[in-house]
């Protein structure tokens, strides 16, 4: 059967970076968003890749259109990460509440009464599901504390509702928890200040990055590879994963970004404050569930966004929010 993807929230960095997986490939893929600037899919995608994405502007709180769209499109493959970020839920609680968990039920009503996916419906959670960390800063086996943010009990919420649905509905589905995700298009949220500093360096400046400590980093383009890896597996029940990356400090990181870009050196900072996540998690379930995706060392990615962000200044075309 041929394969045919909709990705909810492409619109936004990690769905940017599906979306230019799956087009790469010669996937038929349409996007859900509900609207906004599209830079971030036009810094990945040329002119002529987007032109064969179908770009669906719709609202994931109205499971009407959520619906169509899959049944429209006889979607086999659904990737959901359409969400509103920690400061957006903190600004607003209600309407964090609707997009992130109401819009996740009507993705997962949509999957049951399409009735097309040959996959599981594989969906964003996130490190702020986790309440603490253990004494020796690694992830809790089970989920203890009590998140720290509304965007984390939405989160939590999620992962609770798709386990009712695999109970109820028999509706596999995987949930990836990234954690701090970096590269081109990571312009948003809490734990977007790395990629920052990282475009601060491409154009020859430095940048204050808010935090520090240890904690795992991501590149955006190993992220997207475990959802389409996920999407495309035979998995059964209700799954929920921790995504693998280098834990690093926030030294390390600082570190590799003068390497790309010397002039820098003593310009890029830091409070070496710890995120309220444990420091570290294991993605050795998710391996064993979906085989092992890409990634790439530190070092390496922090060297290809760098030189991706220059040349988006060099041609003009950085014109992020």
């Amino acid at each position: 059967m041929t394969e045919r993807f909709l990705v909810t929230g492409a619109l936004g960095c990690i769905g940017a970076w599906v979306v230019r997986q799956l087009v790469a490939e010669g996937v038929p893929t349409a996007v859900l968003d509900a609207g906004g600037s599209t830079h971030r899919l036009r810094y990945l995608l040329s002119d002529e890749e987007l032109a064969r994405v179908d770009l669906i502007r719709g609202d994931i709180t109205d499971g009407a259109v959520v619906l169509d769209a899959v049944r429209r499109h006889r979607v086999t493959g659904l990737i959901h990460l359409a969400a509103l970020q920690v400061p957006f839920c903190k600004a607003d609680p209600p309407r964090g509440a609707a997009v992130n968990v109401l819009g996740t039920v009507n993705v997962f009503e949509a999957a049951k009464r399409a009735g097309t996916l040959t996959g599981p419906v594989v969906y964003a959670s996130s490190i702020a599901a986790y309440g603490g960390a253990d004494d020796d800063g690694m992830a809790p086996a089970e989920l203890t504390g009590r998140p720290a943010t509304h965007y984390g009990v939405f989160k939590r919420a999620n992962e609770g509702n798709a386990h009712v649905y695999w109970l109820d509905d028999g509706i596999p589905s995987i949930g990836l928890r990234p954690y701090v995700v970096y590269g081109v298009g990571r312009d948003q949220g809490m734990t977007a200040a790395p990629t920052a500093a990282m475009l601060a360096a491409a154009r020859g400046e430095g940048f204050h990055i808010p935090f520090g400590g240890r904690s795992q980093l991501q590149y955006a383009a190993d992220v997207a590879d475990a959802f389409v890896r996920a999407a495309r597996s035979g998995h059964r029940g209700a799954g929920v994963f921790d995504v693998g990356g280098q834990a690093v400090h926030m030294a390390e990181l600082v570190e590799a970004v003068t390497a790309a870009v010397p002039e820098v050196a003593g310009k890029v900072t830091f409070d070496d404050v710890q995120l309220p996540f444990p420091e570290e998690t294991s993605d050795g379930p998710l391996v064993e569930a979906i085989g092992a995706s890409r990634s790439t060392q530190l070092g390496e990615g922090v060297r290809a966004t760098v030189d991706a962000f220059r040349a988006l200044v060099a041609g003009g075309r950085l014109d992020s929010p």
